[in-house]
C-alpha cells in the first residue's frame, strides 16, 4: 500500500490532499493509505479516489463521544466503506504495556464492529512499539510487550489484521546496528502474528544473513533477557549490543556485507561470497586463491560448491527465498567464468552431464530454465535443447551429447500426454535402459509419474518438484552410475487410492441439469475487433501479487509472514520492475476479441455466421462421467430451445519485445532479473485477460454483479467464466485453430505454432460463458 501523507505546518492539509490524491488516483496501481489525524483532511482524500482507501488511523486520545476525532473519523470510513488502521492509544494516552495494548485492542475491534459495522478483516490494529535501546529502565520491555500484545490479539481475533512501525524499536542506535535490530524484531512480530510492517526494505536484511552471536544479543535485548548476580548485573545486551556495533558503519548493506568477508579465512570466504550473493571482491579472492596454490577445479569443487550445497539446504528450509538463489548462482556463474581460462585440461568427467527440454508443443520455459540454472550452477554440464521438443530431437540430442540423464519439462495438461508417448518411443527404440528419465512441470503429479508411468516405463523414472529436487535425483543417479557406495534412489510413490478404469463404450451426449432459463445478452456487436497499445494502467489493477509473488518469483514466508514479506521484498521490486518495463517499452499490449451467435448440440458448440442460420464452425466438449455430467456446451442454448445464444473469445498478448527481453537476461547469466521479469509478464498476461474479461461482461451488460475485492474477482467473484484451451474443462488444445480462425489473431503480432501455441509466449485465449452456473470444472 501506499501512505499519503501531507501533514506540514504552515500548509492546507485538505487542498494538499485532494491535488495529491487526485493524481494518485489514476497513476498509482498500489491501494492508498490516507494519513492524517484531521478528518477534514481525510475527506478531501476519500473524495478524489476512485478505489477502496485505507484510513491511518483512529485512536481514543480524546475518547469515542460524538465530538471525539474518532467519531468524526469513523463516519467517513464508514460512508466510504474503507479500511481502517487502530491505534493502541486511549484517554491516557499510548499503551505500554501488553495487557493494555490488548485491552485497548479488543475495545476498538468491538466497537468498530459492533457500533460502526465493520467487518474483522478490514481492521488492522497498530500495537505500538517504542525504542528499546534508551537506557532507560521503563523502556526496556517494550519490544517484548509489543511482541506479546500482537500474539494475544491475534488468538483472541484470528481475522483481524496487524501492522507496526517496526524501526521505532531502534531508534536511538547507528545505522549498522539499527538494520540488524529492525530485522530480528520484524522476524520475532511476525511469528507472532504481525501481517504487515511500515518498513524502508533498505533497512532490513534477511534473517538468515546476521551471525548467530549478533542476533542472539538482538534477541536478548528485544526480550530484556539480563543476567543477575547477587543483585548485580553481569550481563547487559544493550551494552553488548552497543559494542558490537561501535565504529560499524552502513552506508551501504552490500558494501558492509563485503567488508565482513574480508574478516573470514579466504576458503571460508569464497563458500559465504556464494551464500550471500556477493560479487564484489570475488575475482580478487578468486586470483588470491589461486595464488596460494589452489587449483582452480579444487576451488570450484571444494568451496565454490560447498556454497551452493548450502544455498540448497538453507532454500529447503524455508530461509532462503527463490530469488536469493538466483543471485548465489550468478555469482557461481561468474567464478566458473573467471577460472575457466586457468583451469588445466582434464580427463575428468566432471559431476555428469543431464539434456533439458520442454516436450513438443509447449512453449513454456522457466521452470526448465530454472532447472538448467540449479543444475550448471552445482557442477553438472546442461545440455539445453529448448522448447517444443519432438522425441526424435530429444534422442539424437541425447546420443550426440552422450548425456547421463534426460530430463523433460512441460506445463500443459496434453504435456503430461506427449511425455508417456515419449516413454514408450524410448521403450520401443530398446533405449529404457541407457538413461534415466527426471519429469517436471506444473500439470504432473508425483502419483502419475511415479505410479501410472514408471509401471509402463521398463527403465528409470523419476518426479522433481522444483530444481532442487532435480539436483538431488541428479546426484544420486550420477551416484549409482559410478558405484558411489549408499547411492540409492527413494522408493516410487504411489497413489493412497486405486484408480478405478472407466471403459467408454458410448459417448454420452445427454445434457446436465444447468439451467436453460438464464438470460441471453445482447452483444455490441457481432464479428471481431482488435485492440492494440493497452495503457499499463488499465490492467495492473488486475495483477494477482501472491501468484507473482510465490508462484512466479517463489517468494517464501512463514506462516503469517506473507504481508511482512510483500512490504519488504515483493512490492518494492514490483515497482521497480514495472518502472523499467515502462522506461524499455517493453509492453505492445493488444486484444483481439469478438461476439458470435451459436447455439448447443449435443456436446458441441455451432458457431454462426452473423445471420444466424449458417454454420461457421463448431467446437466439441469433453462431458464429466459423474458428479454434474457438466459439459461445456450445457452453457449455451441448445438447437432444440429455438434460441440463438451467444459466445465470446478473447486473444490477449503481452507482444514479442518483452519474450525477446527475457531470453536476453537468460543469455547473460542475469539469472534473477530473468526469473522476475518472465514471471511478471505472465502475470500481466493474466491481468490483461482478466481485465478484458470485466469489458466483456461490462459490454453485455452484467458487470454490476461482479464482486467490488480484486480477491474475489481473481476466486471467479463475476457472473460467467473463461475457460482456456488444454485446460481440464476444454482440454483439446488442437481446437485453438477454429478460434484463430474466428479471431484472426496476426492481426495483433500472434501466430499459432503446427503444435496449436501461441507466440509470442505471453499470449493467451479464452472461450468467455455468460452463464451464471458458469465456473472451473474438470472434465477430465
Amino acid at each position: 500500500m501506499l501512505d499519503l501523507c501531507v501533514d506540514y505546518v504552515g500548509r492546507d492539509g485538505a487542498v494538499d490532499m485532494s491535488i495529491l490524491a487526485e493524481k494518485l488516483a489514476t497513476s498509482s496501481t498500489l491501494p492508498i493509505v490516507l494519513d492524517s489525524t484531521e478528518p477534514k483532511v481525510i475527506k478531501a482524500g476519500l473524495e478524489r479516489l476512485g478505489g477502496r482507501a485505507v484510513i491511518n488511523s483512529v485512536n481514543y486520545e480524546d475518547g469515542d463521544g460524538a465530538d471525539s476525532r474518532f467519531a468524526k473519523m469513523m463516519e467517513l470510513v464508514s460512508e466510504h466503506g474503507c479500511a481502517v488502521i487502530a491505534l493502541t492509544i486511549d484517554e491516557e494516552g499510548q499503551a505500554r504495556t501488553a495487557d493494555l495494548k490488548v485491552a485497548i485492542a479488543t475495545r476498538l475491534i468491538e466497537d468498530l464492529k459492533n457500533k460502526w459495522g465493520m467487518r474483522v478483516e478490514d481492521i488492522i490494529i497498530d500495537a505500538l512499539t517504542f525504542p528499546v535501546a534508551t537506557g532507560q529502565e521503563e523502556t526496556r520491555r517494550d519490544g517484548l510487550e509489543t511482541i506479546n500484545a500482537i500474539r494475544e490479539i491475534r488468538r483472541i481475533y484470528p481475522e483481524v489484521q496487524t501492522t507496526l512501525g517496526v524501526s521505532n524499536i531502534s531508534f536511538g542506535l547507528n545505522p549498522a546496528a539499527r538494520i540488524v535490530l529492525n530485522s530480528v524484531f520484524l522476524h520475532e512480530a511476525v511469528n507472532a502474528g504481525l501481517t504487515s510492517a511500515i518498513v524502508h526494505p533498505s533497512k532490513i536484511t534477511p534473517f538468515a544473513r546476521i551471525s548467530d552471536e549478533v542476533k542472539e544479543v538482538a534477541l536478548d535485548l528485544i526480550y530484556d533477557r539480563r543476567k543477575y548476580e547477587n543483585g548485580l548485573v553481569t550481563y547487559d545486551p544493550l551494552t553488548r549490543f552497543l559494542d558490537l556495533f561501535e565504529g560499524v558503519e552502513a552506508a551501504s548493506g552490500r558494501a558492509s556485507r563485503a567488508e565482513e568477508l574480508l574478516l573470514l579465512p579466504l576458503q571460508e570466504r569464497l563458500q559465504r561470497r556464494i551464500i550471500d550473493g556477493e560479487r564484489a571482491g570475488l575475482e580478487a579472492d578468486l586470483d588470491l586463491a589461486m595464488a596460494e596454490g589452489i587449483k582452480p577445479l579444487a576451488i570450484i569443487n571444494d568451496h565454490l560448491l560447498e556454497g551452493m550445497k548450502t544455498v540448497g539446504e538453507l532454500f529447503g528450509k524455508g530461509e532462503m527465498q527463490l530469488p536469493f538463489v538466483l543471485s548465489s548462482a550468478e555469482v557461481m556463474k561468474l567464478a566458473v567464468a573467471h577460472l575457466e581460462p586457468s583451469m588445466e585440461k582434464t580427463d575428468d568427467e566432471g559431476r555428469g552431464r543431464i539434456l533439458l527440454a520442454t516436450v513438443k508443443g509447449d512453449v513454456h520455459d522457466i521452470g526448465k530454465n530454472l532447472v538448467d540454472i540449479i543444475l550448471s550452477n552445482n557442477g553438472y554440464e546442461v545440455v539445453n535443447i529448448g522448447i517444443k521438443q519432438p522425441i526424435n530431437s530429444i534422442i539424437e540430442a541425447a546420443e550426440k551429447e552422450n548425456v547421463d540423464v534426460i530430463g523433460l519439462s512441460g506445463l500443459l495438461v496434453k504435456s503430461t500426454v506427449i511425455m508417456k508417448e515419449n516413454l514408450e518411443e524410448i521403450t520401443a527404440r530398446n533405449l529404457d535402459q541407457k538413461w534415466p528419465i527426471i519429469l517436471g512441470g506444473a500439470a504432473l503429479t508425483r502419483s502419475y509419474v511415479e505410479q501410472d508411468l514408471a509401471e509402463q516405463f521398463p527403465g528409470t523414472v523419476r518426479y522433481a518438484r522444483d530444481a532442487f529436487e532435480g539436483l538431488r535425483l541428479m546426484d544420486t543417479l550420477m551416484g549409482i552410475k559410478r558405484g558411489v557406495e549408499g547411492a540409492e534412489l527413494p522408493e516410487l510413490k504411489k497413489r493412497r487410492t486405486k484408480v478405478v478404469s472407466q471403459e467408454v463404450t458410448e459417448i454420452d451426449k445427454a445434457r446436465s441439469d444447468i439451467s436453460a432459463t438464464n438470460e441471453i445478452p445482447k452483444p455490441p456487436f457481432w464479428g471481431s475487433r482488435v485492440v492494440k497499445g493497452v495503457p499499463l494502467a488499465d490492467y495492473a489493477g488486475m495483477l494477482d501479487e501472491r501468484a507473482l509473488f510465490v508462484g512466479q518469483w517463489g517468494l517464501k514466508s512463514a506462516r503469517g509472514e506473507y504481508e511482512a514479506m510483500v512490504e519488504s521484498e515483493g512490492r518494492p521490486r514490483l515497482r521497480n520492475l514495472l518502472n523499467e518495463v515502462k522506461t524499455n517499452a517493453w509492453l505492445e499490449a493488444a486484444v483481439v476479441y469478438g461476439y458470435f451467435p451459436c447455439y448447443s448440440e449435443g456436446n458441441d458448440l455451432i458457431i454462426l455466421e452473423e445471420d444466424q442460420k449458417t454454420q461457421r464452425t463448431r467446437f466439441s466438449f469433453p462431458r464429466q462421467r459423474r458428479d454434474r455430467r457438466l459439459c461445456l456446451a450445457d452453457f449455451f442454448a441448445s438447437k432444440e430451445s429455438g434460441k440463438i445464444d451467444v459466445v465470446s473469445f478473447h486473444i490477449v498478448t503481452m507482444g514479442e519485445a518483452i519474450s525477446k527481453a527475457t531470453a536476453k537476461l537468460f543469455e547473460a547469466g542475469s539469472f534473477r532479473e530473468y526469473l522476475e521479469l518472465h514471471g511478471l509478464s505472465v502475470q500481466l498476461t493474466e491481468s490483461l485477460a482478466e481485465f478484458w474479461h470485466a469489458r466483456i461482461r461490462s459490454e453485455i451488460g452484467f458487470d454490476k454483479e461482479d464482486k467490488t475485492e480484486l480477491s474475489e474477482l481473481l476466486d471467479q467473484g463475476y457472473r460467467g467464466s473463461r475457460y482456456s484451451f488444454g485446460y481440464p474443462a476444454c482440454p483439446d488444445i488442437e481446437q485453438q485453430v477454429e478460434l484463430c480462425k474466428l479471431l484472426e489473431p496476426e492481426r495483433i503480432g500472434v501466430e499459432l505454432s503446427e503444435e496449436f501455441q501461441l507466440h509470442p509466449e505471453q499470449s493467451t485465449s479464452a472461450i468467455i460463458v455468460h452463464h451464471p452456473e458458469a465456473k472451473y470444472f474438470n472434465a477430465t
